[in-house]
């Protein structure tokens, strides 16, 4: 814990990054002291430097006087990675958010870690090309971030999760030692320490760079709205088309609660009388695409589908899209509070989960919403609530540690995309034996022997009293 105002820090601080990128003010620590999850903490102070070298002048310095560091984005965590809980400095990464190269003849892109997930793709399209990780928060949400949580997104089905994008990064370690890992070469020899650093969630590393793969746009894109009369027949088409081969862009699912929230909110056109949609996108050249086309039909009427609409035009697609990329936020008109889990099961358990989380909803007392990459199995149960409500919280704790579980019985895991932060750190032991937790361990002690990069995150400490994760 660092103690500004009786030390010097605060002084060397402001001599380093001058008034303007160093906050103090309590309305200023409140603000960095949560994120998109149910946790809070409190930073001793907020640093925002412009360049690598004024992040690595703050790591030395906090290393000199061992002093936890937060590295943070914009602060849409969803599992309380971003959260100062044990204080010390905050590095909020929005002035170093340039993009540095654009490389179409290697098809990589060099980009400072403040960028923004949408920011780069507008810069890329007037090429004719997309960088391919697509969070629905990818609005705000920045690449650093992204990297640290190894985040999806409804595009990722196709084409990989943050970890298949990113080939090489500048960061910064603990000691205050800058270098790069990765890089443009393809296939490099050793260790694979990309792998390691993507979704370390800043325990490791902070990440100041990036470089990453960017694709040529597809020739043609059709985008279709399936509109069902059961959950369980929506969860059972999106087996079977995988199951026949077809691999689209995107396969994303809403049950009957987000469905209405979304219409209420955005106006996208779902059909409110409907228990779910399916919103699936093929895309690549325009031969065959017919077939494709006709093939879902197909699949989508043997398991009972209603309708399936073809969007016609750009406007349409992109209303779709809003609706989905919406989700999250249309709930927040029906509570006050959300805490929305993030687990993963075999697509082929998918309906058989569905069902089991309903139960789950209706065991606690208790509204969930259900939105999903449906595609490859990444759930996102929303439980909907009222924090001040002491008792209803605690029901909605509960239910969530069911829901995991269910999905780890299931053969899953317990994130796609959200990371473990604080809120799942109990969970970890649900998937993980003690020996591949002390395996963890290690790793995070060689990179960060004194345990001051985002402590208290993602690996549950030794001793670790059950349920602490959730006080």
């Amino acid at each position: 814990m660092m103690h500004p105002e009786s030390t010097g820090i605060t002084h060397e601080l402001l001599s380093l990054l001058g008034e303007d990128n160093v906050l103090l003010s309590s309305a200023d620590m409140s603000v960095y002291g949560y994120d998109g999850s149910l946790h809070s903490g409190q930073p001793d102070v907020v640093v925002l430097p412009r360049s690598t070298e004024e992040v690595r002048a703050i790591v030395s310095l906090a290393s000199r006087e061992a002093i936890p560091i937060v590295p943070r984005g914009s602060g849409t965590n969803l599992s309380g990675g971003s959260i100062p809980s044990r204080g010390g400095i905050v590095i909020h990464f929005s002035k170093m958010n340039r993009i540095l190269e654009i490389d179409l003849a290697n098809q990589m892109a060099v980009v400072e870690a403040g960028v923004l997930n949408l920011d780069l793709q507008n810069a890329l399209s007037p090429y004719g090309y997309f960088y391919a990780p697509d969070p629905a928060s990818q609005k705000v949400s920045t690449l650093g971030g992204n990297v640290a949580e190894n985040a999806g997104g409804p595009h990722c089905l196709k084409y990989g999760v943050t970890t298949n994008h990113v080939l090489g990064a500048e960061i910064v370690l603990p000691d205050g030692q800058v270098l790069w890992v990765g890089g443009k070469a393809a296939d490099p020899p050793g260790y694979d320490l990309i792998g390691i650093l993507v979704g370390s969630e800043g325990t490791l590393g902070i990440v100041t760079k990036i470089i990453v793969r960017i694709l040529k746009k597809p020739e043609t894109i059709q985008t279709f709205l399936a509109i069902f009369n059961s959950l369980e027949d929506a969860g059972n088409t999106v087996s079977a088309i995988i199951g026949a081969g077809i691999i689209p862009a995107t396969l994303e699912m809403m049950d009957r609660t987000v469905i209405q929230a979304v219409e209420e909110s955005i106006h996208a056109g779902y059909p409110l009388d409907a228990e779910a949609v399916l919103i699936i996108e093929i895309d690549g050249f325009r031969d065959g695409m017919a077939r494709l086309a006709g093939g879902i039909a197909e699949i989508c009427k043997e398991h009972h589908v209603r309708e399936v609409k073809r969007a016609t035009s750009e406007t349409e697609r992109e209303r779709l899209w809003a609706g989905r990329r919406g989700a999250l936020g249309a709930l927040a008109r029906l509570r006050p509070n959300y805490l929305l889990e993030d687990g993963t099961v075999p697509r082929t358990r998918l309906p058989e989960i569905l069902k089991k989380i309903v139960e789950i909803g209706q065991k606690h007392r208790l509204q969930i919403g259900i939105f999903c990459h449906a595609g490859d199995g990444n759930l996102h149960p929303t439980i909907l609530f009222d924090a001040r409500d002491n008792e209803e919280r605690s029901r909605v704790l509960h239910a969530g540690e069911e829901i995991l579980r269910v999905c780890v019985a299931a053969g899953g895991t317990i994130s796609g995309e959200h990371g473990i932060g604080i809120e799942k750190l109990d969970a970890m032991s649900l998937l993980f034996s003690a020996g591949e937790l002390e395996s963890m361990r290690h790793v995070k002690q060689t990179f960060d022997p004194r345990g001051l990069f985002n402590p208290g995150k993602l690996i549950p400490e030794t001793g670790q009293a059950p349920g602490s994760a959730n006080s």
